[in-house]
């Protein structure tokens, strides 16, 4: 209603109802409006939409005819990101325009999740902004609430932030994830294709996955003496038809959220640890490549795609065949003997494809940290890297994955990477120069890279200047267009092998069985391609609030650090419990990646921040 009336008066438009004359005659009560021939809006006023970002907030003009202006957190009286404002603008000291709120029209969200602060206020988690929430007397300093946008009532109270079970509330909550644990749909589904699969359940498949796994997206087999590698897909499409409930669903999550010691499923249960998932010794429905590969040349000669049933004769860790290509075998059945006679020489084959991927392709040695998690907090921190067992299937996926990519039209659904621009790279050579690794600006950017890799490996810092590489890249996406993969050195390239967890796989599925791609292709792209970042933003914010209640059991205790943002004065562990992000009170200028020894001082379970102080 709000919009369509500032629209009208923007369009100095003389017809209004009963209804806008009223609310417009108020306006020109409080001064937000000036009446003449036509009601024009006050030039000391703005009205805007609110974008709230990390650090700050903006009033984006609602009519387009005025610049956006900066917008104080403490100045939003109420507002929150998507609300339409009237704002006030006022001139500060430095002659910079901005704006305070002075009107809200409408909330965009219908709750908001606060804290609540001894001194009786209401406090945005994420942001940090005061809203005027009622006040209630059964409340706790630290009570973590859901409050109406609207009326300010409390709608629920989560807990206290003093409690760990709060921790995965407020990070779905704080991305509008919550539906994930709340929104439950009936799943009918059943193993009865009419049509003729294809009948591949004497082959000996297997999967490699980590050791925690339920849902087992593919799975291999090997045929030596023929050279074919068969690649074997959950067959998510036949279960979850398109425009259905279960699919409406899928599509807005996008991913699995994997949370440490936890999993929230794309799918139901029924479907992402059973009915989809290629357990071992179950008969399963499967969508598989078989690849012709021509081991002189090492490139695929051809491949077939089709509908099967399989049955995976054995679930392997990623641990028990990195003992296998060490030739440790244990103890082992017959069964398991078929399958180590072909993954020891497909280990072989895949090293020789990944050699020559490599030419154009990038090989960083980057780790992720696992939070160990007992009883809610952290009991340890594992350092993930990629091992042998890793790259083997990863080589098999990547062809699977290639393969996929070439069977679709010019327009359907890739995974894209685009070249990083010359100034990001040209700041990667400054920022190696700095760590005293003396490196120059080559003719191209893959020859840049390769050459700053070459150096690095005769350092100490390879590790980590390839975390100087790896955030100079653009960040991957989907796109209905094929614009090549540059990490990878691919030309074509899309997502098949895990539709589990990922709806772009699910969509490829669908598009390769129907020969046709989804009108709203583009839509799709884009929003899965803001769901991934979103959940990955989510589980580092729960990951954060987890580092930050093991630092608050630890104030006093000194920890190994490197720096790591030279800016901000921030340092990562990296010795006991490695991962968490320390600020630095004392920071003196130290170089990037120096290793430190820093005693932990405060932490904030709300906004997440360790403070600690280099012993110097």
């Amino acid at each position: 209603m709000f919009n369509e009336l500032f629209k009208k008066i923007q369009q100095h438009i003389k017809d209004f109802n009963k209804q806008e004359i009223e609310i417009l005659e108020d306006f020109v009560k409080d001064g937000f409006i000036v009446k003449n021939e036509t009601y024009e809006i006050n030039s000391k006023y703005r009205v805007g939409i609110v974008k709230i970002e990390k650090n700050r907030a903006v009033l984006c003009d609602l009519l387009n005819e005025h610049k956006n202006i900066n917008l104080d957190f403490e100045h939003l009286n109420g507002a929150y990101d998507g609300d339409l404002v009237l704002a006030k603008r006022v001139f500060n000291p430095r002659s910079k325009i901005k704006a305070k709120v002075e009107k809200v029209f409408s909330n965009s969200k219908k709750s908001e999740i606060l804290v609540y602060t001894k001194d009786k206020s209401y406090f945005t988690i994420k942001e940090s902004i005061k809203l005027q929430a009622k006040v209630d007397k059964n409340l706790n300093d630290g009570d973590i609430l859901l409050i109406d946008s609207k009326s300010f009532d409390v709608v629920k109270n989560f807990g206290n932030i003093s409690d760990n079970k709060v921790d995965e509330i407020i990070s779905l909550n704080l991305y509008s994830e919550d539906y994930r644990v709340t929104t439950k749909i009936d799943v009918d589904a059943k193993m009865d294709d009419e049509k003729q699969r294809v009948d591949l359940r004497d082959l000996p498949f297997c999967t490699i996955d980590p050791n925690t796994a339920k849902d087992h997206d593919d799975a291999i087999y090997f045929d030596w003496e023929n050279a074919v590698l068969y690649v074997a897909i959950a067959d998510v499409s036949y279960f979850v038809k398109e425009g259905s409930e279960l699919d409406k669903l899928a599509y807005k999550k996008s991913t699995s959220a994997y949370l440490p010691s936890k999993v929230l499923p794309m799918l139901p249960n029924e479907l992402s640890e059973d009915l989809c998932s290629l357990k071992e010794g179950v008969d399963r429905y499967s969508y598989v490549f078989k690849i012709y590969l021509d081991l002189e040349k090492f490139e695929v000669k051809k491949s077939e795609l089709f509908e099967a049933l399989i049955n995976s004769h054995k679930k392997f860790s990623y641990g028990r065949i990195d003992r296998v290509l060490e030739e440790k075998f244990d103890t082992y059945t017959q069964t398991e003997k078929k399958i180590f006679d072909y993954i020891l020489p497909l280990y072989e084959v895949t090293k020789a494809f990944r050699k020559k991927r490599l030419v154009k392709g990038y090989d960083f040695r980057s780790s992720e940290h696992r939070l160990r998690l007992k009883n809610g907090e952290i009991q340890s921190v594992e350092i993930e890297t990629s091992s042998a067992s890793h790259q083997l299937i990863e080589e098999c996926m990547l062809l699977a994955n290639i393969e996929a990519s070439k069977k679709v039209n010019s327009v359907g659904i890739f995974r894209i990477h685009e070249e990083p621009p010359f100034k990001a790279i040209s700041k990667l050579v400054d920022d190696v120069n700095a760590l005293g690794v003396k490196v120059k600006l080559q003719n191209d950017v893959h020859t840049t890279i390769t050459h700053i890799q070459e150096k690095a490996n005769k350092t100490t810092l390879r590790e980590e200047i390839d975390e100087l590489i790896i955030h100079s890249q653009t960040q991957a996406k989907y796109s209905s267009k094929n614009l090549g993969h540059f990490g990878l050195g691919f030309t074509s390239y899309s997502h098949f092998t895990s539709p589990i967890r990922r709806y772009s796989d699910l969509v490829l599925h669908r598009i390769l069985k129907s020969k046709q791609t989804p009108k709203d292709i583009d839509i799709i792209c884009d929003h899965i391609s803001i769901q991934e970042r979103k959940i990955d933003q989510m589980v580092w914010d729960y990951e954060d609030r987890k580092y930050a209640r093991w630092a608050l059991k630890n104030i006093g205790k000194e920890v190994k650090a490197k720096i790591t943002d030279t800016e901000r004065g921030i340092a990562v562990t990296y010795s006991e419990i490695s991962g968490a992000k320390i600020y630095l009170d004392n920071y003196k200028g130290q170089t990037l990646f120096s290793k430190i020894r820093v005693v932990l001082k405060s932490s904030d379970l709300i906004s997440k921040k360790i403070i600690g102080s280099v012993k110097y």
